[in-house]
């Protein structure tokens, strides 16, 4: 058998081995859920088992391993993680950026444009991933809140607050109290993609739905919806490979 299981699982897990490797599975229990279903996630990898809440996790252990091969190949097709480390590629606003520590002694980070575009930090090695999302925390606020200010100034209404976080299901969303919230993430993405969000979550504040009102009122505010969507379906996922 390819895939077994490698021990008595707890309740919120099944570890299987395969090949010499051990792939965890986190199991969720749903009321609602009717049968068992299982989802490995391109973003991040992660396993998940959802069952009824009266199954038996003896249940999930036989559904899980006699799906062992399609796990094996889903988890083959995640992008592999980029940490933010010295001498990773980090893309910036969509353009490939080096990671360059120029000395321990603490410093600012910078961009420099040279022949290869870089991100320079100037830290101990243990501070680099730190120091980069830093920056790029900082950068993605600097857009949304141009962008935000633009459609503001389109739309005649703006959000009472932005929140910027590290979302795995959504690059964005609206609040019904007209709080903006956006992944870091986009920082990583072309300028417009960011620009799009950005109108896609603020023509939420008049239209709290996807209406053919919404779609008409966005197509208004923004004009590369298309184009921006497109991009996102694309490459949206490889985003997350990022820290």
């Amino acid at each position: 058998m390819p895939f077994a299981l490698l021990r008595r699982p707890d309740p919120d897990h099944l570890d299987i081995v395969h090949a010499g490797e051990t792939y965890r599975i986190a199991v969720r229990r749903r009321p609602t859920a009717r049968r068992l279903t299982l989802r490995v996630s391109a973003a991040t990898g992660e396993v998940v088992i959802t069952l009824p809440a009266r199954s038996a996790i003896s249940t999930a252990q036989r559904f899980a391993v006699s799906h062992g091969g399609w796990i094996a190949a889903r988890l083959a097709r995640v992008p592999e993680r980029v940490p933010l480390a010295e001498g990773a590629m980090v893309p910036l606003r969509g353009v490939p950026h080096r990671i360059v520590r120029r000395g321990s002694r603490s410093g600012i980070t910078r961009i420099e444009e040279a022949a290869e575009p870089t991100l320079s930090v100037s830290c101990g090695p243990e501070h680099v991933a730190r120091r980069v999302r830093a920056f790029l925390d900082e950068a993605v606020r600097a857009d949304l809140a141009r962008a935000v200010t633009h459609y503001t100034a389109k739309l005649g209404q703006g959000p009472v607050r932005i929140t910027v976080r590290d979302t795995r299901s959504r690059w964005g969303s609206c609040t019904a109290g007209g709080a903006l919230n956006f992944s870091w993430r986009l920082i990583l993405a072309p300028p417009f993609v960011l620009d799009y969000l950005v109108a896609h979550e603020m023509a939420h504040l008049r239209e709290m739905n996807h209406s053919a009102r919404f779609w008409t009122l966005l197509g208004q505010l923004c004009p590369e919806v298309d184009a921006a969507e497109a991009w996102l379906k694309r490459n949206g996922t490889a985003l997350h490979r990022y820290g």
